[in-house]
């Protein structure tokens, strides 16, 4: 029979710990003297800090879960731990640094260390060559901020943490200063710090002398840190579980082979993840930044003389770029400097297209765009080169022009709508593009064969001159709603202005009639009784193909003929003094549509395009969208050169001029008939399988007894 054993608590730490928890009362003299033993144990360890100690390594991890039940004699304890690492920082054990860490998050998360000063620590151990510790240090402090700001902003905190973090960005030490950054990073797009002091202290990290550093800040203005995977399977979303592979690699025989299908399948679940978000354009941290103009400027001047790689150089590009087009500002050695690398065998040339349009706006001097719109067009739109090459420059052209409508003339554009009936699609659909945008915007500058037809949004369009912009009184097409009667649907124009005017109507010409008791308000004729003899007028009518049809419920009948100039009074009397509803709204976007495809009365008086009998908000473009997608420049319209159509062309081309294919009859005499082998290939089956039969091969029991017959029958002879 054993011994009993003794009382083994001063060498069971975890015991000890779960019984302190129940009562520390009870177990407080075995803590002291597993406190003494830990400060005895840490003097001897600094005296060679390089060394792993297990016995200091248990006792900081014990002395960190039981903080909270002696919260007085431990009072110093974390400063001591802070101490140590301080002093040590980047001679001691790397175990124990991390040992140490781990002891200060719990008691962190026990909130009995200030976040301030861990934070502090935390940042000045990411000088140390560990790798494992920076991204443990760096989820830490990311997770502890945020969980800090959960449930309201601490200001006075996050006003401290964010003036040493920012010092941190100007720390000599290169990976300190860029992990520092990514955290800045992770915490804005997390929601912590969003705020205009964070985006303009990373806006000063795009001037860092670490290219890596400089590199992050881009990145994070471009919202493109996120890593995109090209080669992205089909089938991602028949993956299987994670956690079924993991119990099938476990319970089965362990191989190479299955590590690495878990392994592989690990990542394809981390890119199913980054493909299922959003992808995020950033560009609200750009509306942050203080001073936009003295920002583009020093990068641009940056971007002159810099000597980093292609990458990096078009990453400051597109920056320079983008803050141009978002704030419009005035930077107009851009243009010609971008013009430079606009040629068909520069490297990432649509992209740089990309940025010359996306830099583009309506107050810059269409002088200063000159220069690249003159760069596409003689590098790109030329029949030397091929109708890829083509089609990308119109629709480069394109995206430049409904930025900055005004750098276009009137003998270019005409000139570039000749491509439309070009032999290449691509070609001719990117040239019917561009004339389609100047249909919608400014079809002055077009031929008249390619203005299409002329509709109520078309004749208010007139050409606006450098920094002129469209300003309402009124709300446009508030013309279909009623006047007396806002929450009911509207009558027709004729029947609510003969209420008005007490029996009066009004024809074409603005004149002033009485109505006639039996006449008719909707007469499809379109003749109408005269008040004073009751013969009929013949009333001027539109042709068909530019004549507006009644808009019944919209405002306007048949017979009614309403000009332009009476629709902007009539809104103006609608809009002032009243509060429109969704469905007043709805009806405005409508009738707004509907001028899009509506024809052009024919006044008596005709007026030109521009004249002041427009109104100007049936001109409905498009808002300037702040990016210019790539898959605007890129798209190509054209058929797939490998359909069956293409290949039997040339196919049957490749077969003129040659001799039939194949071996043929290869007879000597052309009237000799055909041999026995070739009659026997359209012979019925049955009767050629006995001599197939006798090909097969025998098999050796065959063999055997024929050969047994053979010797039998030689033997019976020999008899004889």
């Amino acid at each position: 029979m054993s011994k009993r054993q003794n009382n083994q608590l001063p060498n069971n730490l975890p015991q000890l710990q779960n019984l302190i928890k129940r009562d520390p009362a009870s177990y407080k003299e075995e803590f002291l003297q597993q406190f003494r033993h830990f400060q005895s144990t840490l003097e001897v360890f600094e005296l060679t800090p390089d060394k792993f100690n297990t016995s200091l390594d248990e006792l900081v991890m014990f002395l960190a879960q039981v903080a909270k039940c002696y919260s007085e004699e431990l009072k110093e304890f974390p400063e001591t731990i802070v101490d140590a690492l301080k002093k040590h920082s980047t001679v001691i054990d790397a175990d124990m640094r991390l040992s140490f860490c781990r002891a200060l998050i719990l008691l962190r998360n026990k909130n009995l260390i200030s976040p301030a000063e861990i934070h502090q620590l935390f940042f000045q151990l990411l000088r140390c060559q560990d790798k494992s510790l920076r991204t443990f240090l760096k989820d830490n402090i990311i997770n502890d901020i945020k969980n800090i700001n959960a449930k309201h902003k601490d200001m006075k905190l996050n006003t401290t943490l964010q003036n040493f973090m920012y010092s941190m960005l100007r720390d000599s030490h290169a990976i300190a200063a860029k992990t520092s950054l990514e955290v800045m990073v992770a915490l804005y797009k997390k929601n912590v710090w969003r705020d205009e002091k964070t985006v303009n202290v990373m806006a000063t990290a795009c001037f860092s002398k670490v290219t890596k550093v400089m590199v992050t800040a881009l990145k994070f203005f471009l919202g493109s840190d996120e890593e995109e995977d090209d080669n992205e399977s089909d089938n991602e979303d028949e993956l299987p579980s994670l956690k079924s592979v993991a119990l099938a690699n476990r319970m089965n025989k362990k191989s190479k082979k299955r590590e690495k299908v878990l392994e592989n399948l690990k990542k394809a679940h981390i890119k199913k993840k980054k493909k299922d978000k959003a992808p995020s354009f950033n560009f609200s941290a750009l509306h942050l930044i203080h001073d936009p103009q003295d920002l583009a400027e020093k990068l641009f001047k940056k971007l002159e003389s810099l000597t980093e790689k292609f990458e990096v150089k078009l990453m400051m590009l597109e920056l320079v770029s983008r803050l141009i087009g978002t704030h419009e500002l005035q930077l107009l050695n851009f243009y010609p400097y971008i013009a430079r690398f606009l040629a068909p065998h520069q490297r990432e040339v649509i992209r740089l297209l990309q940025f010359s349009a996306q830099s583009c706006h309506e107050l810059v001097p269409p002088d200063a765009v000159e220069p690249v719109l003159k760069a596409i067009v003689n590098n790109f739109v030329t029949e030397r080169n091929s109708s890829e090459v083509m089609a990308i420059g119109l629709n480069a052209i394109r995206e430049l022009c409904a930025r900055c409508p005004l750098v276009m003339s009137e003998e270019l554009l005409r000139d570039l709508a000749e491509y439309k009936t070009y032999k290449d699609k691509a070609v001719m659909m990117a040239s019917k593009s561009l004339i389609m945008l100047f249909r919608n915007t400014y079809p002055e500058l077009l031929h008249k064969k390619d203005r299409g037809r002329p509709t109520e949004a078309m004749a208010s369009l007139g050409r606006k001159g450098y920094g002129e912009s469209d300003v309402f009184d009124h709300v446009p097409g508030a013309e279909v709603l009623n006047v007396d009667a806002p929450t009911e649907p509207a009558a027709s124009d004729g029947a609510k202005e003969s209420a008005n005017n007490g029996g009066k109507a009004t024809n074409r010409r603005g004149q002033k009639r009485k109505l006639d008791p039996s006449e008719e308000p909707d007469d499809s004729d379109g003749w109408e009784s005269d008040s004073s003899g009751g013969t009929w007028v013949e009333v001027a009518h539109s042709d068909s193909e530019d004549e507006i049809d009644g808009e019944d419920g919209d405002g306007e009948c048949k017979g009614d003929a309403v000009t332009l100039e009476e629709k902007a009074a009539k809104a103006q009397e609608v809009t002032v003094g009243r509060i429109l509803t969704d469905e007043d709204f709805k009806r405005i976007d409508a009738a707004q549509l509907k001028k899009q495809v509506t024809g052009v009365r024919k006044n008596s008086k005709k007026q030109k395009i521009g004249e002041s009998a427009v109104d100007p908000g049936a001109n409905h473009q498009a808002a300037r969208q702040e990016l210019v997608h790539l898959d605007n420049i890129e798209l190509i319209h054209g058929k797939k050169k490998n359909d069956k159509a293409a290949r039997m062309a040339s196919i049957m081309a490749g077969r003129e001029d040659r001799e039939k294919f194949g071996r043929g009859r290869m007879k000597k005499d052309e009237y000799a008939s055909k041999s026995n082998k070739q009659k026997e290939k359209k012979k019925n089956f049955s009767m050629m399988k006995h001599k197939i039969k006798k090909k097969v091969k025998r098999s050796f029991r065959d063999k055997q007894l024929d050969l047994k017959k053979r010797l039998m029958k030689q033997r019976k002879f020999s008899k004889m």
